[in-house]
C-alpha cells in the first residue's frame, strides 16, 4: 500500500484528519521518565500507542531525536508503531534540501534506514533536488509551500510575475508537473487561513499538511473549512505540543488521549 492509500484509508477508518507530531523534549518529561536512556522511545511509543485510534498519521519531527543522539530511538519508535499500527502511516519531518547525488543518501536515511512513509522536503531546488525521494514509488513527499512561521512571508509571498505569489507558483509546479506518480502533498499553515484556502483551489484533492494548530494558535474551524476538499478529508492536521504535554505525570499518555480526542473531534465539527 502507498503512503496516499494507507493515508486515505486512515482518514476513513478512524475517522480522522488529526496528525499527532512527536517532537519529544525531554526537559518537559514527566518525572518518572527523566535521566533514563530510552526515555525519548518509551515516551513517544506511550503518545503513539494511546492515540493511534485517533489520528491518520504520526509525525516524528527528526531534529529532537537528533540533537539528543536519538536516532536510534527514532527507528526503534518508527518500527514500534510499523509493527503496532500498521494502519498508520508516519511522515518523517526532515524538511530535506540538496543536490540530487545528496538527497540520494537523504531518502536512503529517511526511507531505507528509518523506514518512514513520507518525508518533508524542501522544492526551493528544483525537481532534480526532489526526483531521488519521488523515486520510492510508494513514499510520500510532501513539499514546503506555504509554513506557518511568521518569517515564512520573507519569500513564500514574493510575487513572482502576473500577480502570482511565490507559494502559489510552487503548489502550480507540484500538483501539475512534480504528482506524476500520486505521491506529493504540501506543507501549508493552520495560521495563514487564506492562503490554504488558495492553495486548495490550485491543487484540487492534493492532501495538505498543516501545522499551526494548538500551541501555535492557529484557528481550527478555519483551517477546516478552507482546506477540506468535497469528500470532506484531503488534511493532515497535526497537532504536537498540545497533545504530548498534556499530563505531567506517570498518567501522560491518557492525558495526551484525551487532548487527541478532543482535538480530532473539534477537527470533524467542522467537517
Amino acid at each position: 500500500m502507498t503512503f496516499t492509500q494507507a493515508l486515505a484509508a486512515a482518514w476513513q477508518k478512524n475517522d480522522s484528519l488529526l496528525c499527532v507530531g512527536l517532537d519529544p523534549d525531554p526537559a518537559k518529561f514527566p518525572a518518572h521518565l527523566k535521566g533514563r536512556p530510552d526515555a525519548i522511545f518509551e515516551f513517544c511509543t506511550a503518545i503513539a500507542d494511546a492515540t493511534a485510534d485517533l489520528v491518520c498519521c504520526f509525525k516524528p519531527q527528526i531534529a529532537y531525536f537528533a540533537a539528543h543522539g536519538a536516532e536510534d530511538q527514532l527507528q526503534a519508535l518508527i518500527a514500534h508503531i510499523h509493527a503496532n499500527h500498521p494502519d498508520i502511516p508516519v511522515i518523517l519531518d526532515a524538511k530535506r534540501g540538496d543536490i540530487g547525488s545528496t538527497a540520494e543518501q537523504y531518502a536512503k536515511e529517511i526511507f531505507e534506514r528509518y523506514g518512514a512513509d513520507a518525508i518533508t522536503a524542501n522544492p526551493y531546488m528544483g525537481k532534480d533536488s526532489v526526483e531521488p525521494y519521488l523515486a520510492y514509488s510508494d513514499k510520500g513527499v510532501i513539499l514546503l509551500c506555504r509554513t506557518s512561521n511568521p518569517g515564512g512571508s520573507d519569500l513564500q509571498f514574493l510575487d513572482v510575475g502576473g500577480g502570482k505569489k511565490l507559494y502559489e507558483h510552487v503548489a502550480e509546479l507540484v500538483a501539475t508537473k512534480w504528482n506524476t506518480t500520486g505521491q506529493c502533498a504540501l506543507v501549508v499553515g493552520a495560521t495563514f487561513p487564506g492562503e490554504i484556502a488558495r492553495v486548495r483551489e490550485i491543487v484540487g484533492n492534493l492532501p495538505l499538511l498543516v501545522p499551526g494548530i494548538g500551541a501555535q494558535g492557529g484557528d481550527v474551524e478555519a483551517t477546516v473549512q478552507a482546506g477540506r476538499t468535497a469528500a470532506g478529508t484531503g488534511l493532515i492536521i497535526n497537532n504536537s505540543r498540545a497533545v504530548l504535554y498534556a499530563g505531567k505525570g506517570e498518567d501522560f499518555a491518557l492525558a495526551a488521549r484525551q487532548a487527541a480526542q478532543a482535538s480530532r473531534d473539534l477537527i470533524n465539527r467542522y467537517r
